[in-house]
């Protein structure tokens, strides 16, 4: 009885360990590959060395060439991811992002944006979200974010993928390169190339623009070329290094070209490496609960449940010894004599000879008469 209490009991915990297994593997890593409500903020910075660009200042308007630095802080939303509804609440996040660049030398502004999107979960891709908007000017303006803007999907494919490109307004097709080693991380690189596309500018802008770079014209186009070079950890999906080869040239309709930005961005070495760190913590976190700890307590609840088994189906010691253990030897052994081999044939005249001890042979007997007078 005893046995069989210990047996259902390791029946009962390995059946609870498959449990716990499949519901690491169908409910925890699920939920681990989805961009998380509480995402911290973070910070990339991307370095161009001896750049040329057109800075707008309070003492003009001038092409100037220095070491620049694009900063881009990514902010999640929380109140209004949690103020979704319809078919993006619980699958979409919200994000608000700023950059800023500035030259080096003198801390000076040089640019800057600010922009707020809903992206999927699952894909990193831009969906369609009422309240989106992008903000160049001090005047936010209603926009369509299209596909991967600022992540890419989690597990990501060796294939193409539609990037969005802020100055386009437009997604371009970023083509899948190989994979590269990025400080001990094997990361996928894409390339998205952009080749003299013009821009829209607005009228009065391009009046500006014009009156002092191109004296003399009376229109033009702004000429923009851009090679984005992304490396993505593929199991997360998250950038641990960019490359912005970009160029844009004023084209007057009388004069030279003239050229307003020619700079060569990339992530610096403490953004590339916070980021490795993090895609290879994320990786751990999704191997340990999406596959070792599975398996192990798999193995494990199997484990216990054929000791279950074998513990119920095994008889107690005190069972084997009645069975087993008869300390009386057995005649059954010995060969049975016939009749007929007996002397004299099967019946016989013949009179065993009388035993000496019988009396004593029978307990409890009462000795005969004569006996007892003798004695």
């Amino acid at each position: 009885m005893k046995h069989r209490a210990v047996g259902a009991v390791l029946f009962g915990g390995g059946v609870l360990l498959l449990a716990l297994a499949a519901g690491l593997v169908f409910v925890v890593k699920p939920a681990m590959t989805k961009l998380p409500y509480d995402l911290e903020p973070s910070t990339s910075i991307a370095e161009a060395k001896g750049a040329t660009f057109l800075q707008i200042s309070e003492s003009g308007i001038g092409i100037h060439q220095a070491d620049l630095d694009s900063i881009v802080k990514v902010t999640p939303e929380r109140d209004k991811t949690a103020a979704l509804s319809g078919d993006l609440a619980g699958e979409t996040v919200v994000w608000q992002v700023g950059q800023t660049v500035e030259r080096t030398d003198r801390k000076e502004r040089v640019s800057a944006y600010a922009a707020e999107l809903a992206l999927d979960r699952v894909t990193g891709e831009a969906v369609e979200w009422n309240e989106q908007f992008l903000d160049e000017n001090g005047a936010p303006e209603k926009i369509s974010f299209a596909g991967q803007v600022y992540k890419f999907p989690f597990n990501s494919e060796r294939g193409n993928y539609e990037v969005f490109d802020r100055d386009l307004r437009q997604t371009r097709v970023a083509e899948f390169k190989g994979t590269e080693d990025v400080n001990g991380l094997e990361a996928y690189r894409y390339e998205q190339v952009i080749t003299d596309e013009k821009l829209s500018l607005a009228a009065d802008r391009m009046g500006l623009l014009l009156g002092v770079l191109a004296p003399g014209s009376t229109s033009g186009d702004l000429v923009y070329s851009n090679t984005r070079t992304l490396w993505v950890d593929p199991v997360t999906g998250a950038y641990v290094k960019v490359r912005e080869q970009q160029k844009k040239v004023l084209v007057p309709n009388a004069g030279a070209p003239v050229t307003l930005l020619d700079a060569d961005f990339s992530y610096n070495e403490e953004t590339v490496t916070s980021s490795v760190q993090r895609a290879k913590d994320s990786r751990f976190q999704l191997t340990i609960l999406g596959v070792a700890a599975p398996v192990g307590l798999a193995v494990l609840g199997l484990v216990l449940i054929l000791v279950a088994l074998f513990v119920s189906r095994s008889r107690t010691p005190a069972t084997v010894g009645r069975h087993s253990a008869d300390p009386t030897p057995t005649r059954v052994d010995e060969p049975a004599v016939r009749d007929d081999e007996r002397e004299g044939g099967p019946l016989t005249d013949e009179i065993p000879p009388a035993s000496t001890n019988w009396k004593s042979e029978v307990p409890g007997q009462r000795p005969a008469q004569d006996d007892a007078e003798k004695h």
